[in-house]
């Protein structure tokens, strides 16, 4: 027994991998329309939302506004966060671009050591979140067709993220990390010259382009996954599965296990049971998990700077949580 559990965990991904590409070859004309769906999706929607915000945040993280800032808001950061003035651009730029933005940014900022590992790690669990115009556009008007709705989700969804931010300023706090003086004034506090510019907005397109690209790639490939798992009947074992355990709709599974894979999709899914108090409860805590996609996203950008994705993990599932009693506390109130 202990043999095969060595095995199982040696081999385990060479399995998997194997199987994904057999599925690959059977399922192949499902497979070909989720990918190119994959790739309109990111292509229409997710590039031109996205790209730009790249763009401004690796120029922002180039001038002397992310000193400026610190020297404004230190007093504020770090006795609710514990992470220093500077980090409040991440917070920001999380809140109104979307994901996964906010973790582009923190690895900026630790990238130039303005921010320890240690820091990084409490920001990572809270900076990435869904942006406004996905909520209030995509979620609110487009899938429930209620603009109220939208506002309700996203309030929720800001307030549940300052609720984690404030829970994790204890993370690893008594852990010995880098002296913090070292790192406070490391940012650039000089005006950036003429003679920089192209340089600069050279550099900002060229890691934008590297990070952009990686998203399509997961889109692509969880589009792909999703259409494996519906096609070769494995989503519906799962469900009848759960249905029979838990005596929980089918349709409400299918949208939640779908959301845990894939955001998008599984809000699609879940908005589409028509507006309710559950309804828009289970898309509350989709929205504040964000799905193994969005995981998967954040995880290939902050793995460079050897950042931990426990924090992001945890943080996502608590403002889950949070997003979703937020959202029945306001139902209830008005």
């Amino acid at each position: 027994m202990n043999f095969f559990v060595i095995s199982l965990k040696k081999y385990f991904f060479t399995f998997i991998f194997v199987l994904f590409t057999l599925s690959l070859l059977m399922f192949s004309n499902n497979n070909l329309v989720a990918a190119q769906n994959g790739l309109v999706l990111w292509a229409t929607k997710v590039l031109p939302s996205l790209f730009p915000f790249f763009i401004a945040t690796e120029l922002l993280c180039q001038t002397n506004f992310t000193y400026i800032l610190g020297k404004l808001l230190n007093r504020f950061m770090k006795p609710i966060f514990n992470v220093p003035g500077e980090s409040a651009i991440a917070i920001i730029l999380g809140i109104i671009s979307g994901y996964p933005v906010g973790a582009k940014v923190v690895c900026n900022l630790k990238e130039q050591k303005i921010i320890s590992k240690i820091e990084a790690e409490r920001l990572i669990a809270y900076t990435n979140n869904s942006g406004p115009l996905f909520i209030l556009g995509t979620v609110g008007i487009s899938l429930f067709g209620n603009k109220k709705i939208g506002i309700i989700l996203l309030v929720s969804h800001i307030l549940a993220s300052i609720c984690v931010g404030i829970c994790f300023k204890f993370w690893k706090k008594d852990k010995l990390d880098i002296n913090y003086s070292e790192i406070k004034f490391n940012s650039k506090n000089s005006p950036i010259k003429v003679s920089e510019l192209g340089e600069i907005i050279g550099n900002a397109i060229k890691k934008s382009i590297g990070t952009i690209l990686s998203i399509g790639g997961f889109i692509v490939l969880f589009s792909v996954i999703i259409s494996i798992l519906q096609t070769s009947g494995i989503l519906e074992i799962v469900v009848t599965f759960l249905n029979n355990i838990t005596g929980i709709s089918k349709d409400i599974l299918l949208g939640l296990f779908t959301g845990f894979i894939e955001l998008t999709n599984g809000v699609n899914l879940v908005t589409s049971l028509g507006i309710s108090t559950l309804t828009i409860l289970l898309t509350s805590f989709l929205l504040g998990f964000g799905g193994i996609s969005v995981l998967l996203q954040v995880y290939s950008i902050i793995a460079k700077e050897k950042i931990s994705i426990k924090p992001y993990f945890y943080g996502k599932i608590l403002q889950g949580i949070f997003s979703c009693g937020f959202t029945f506390l306001i139902i209830s109130i008005i």
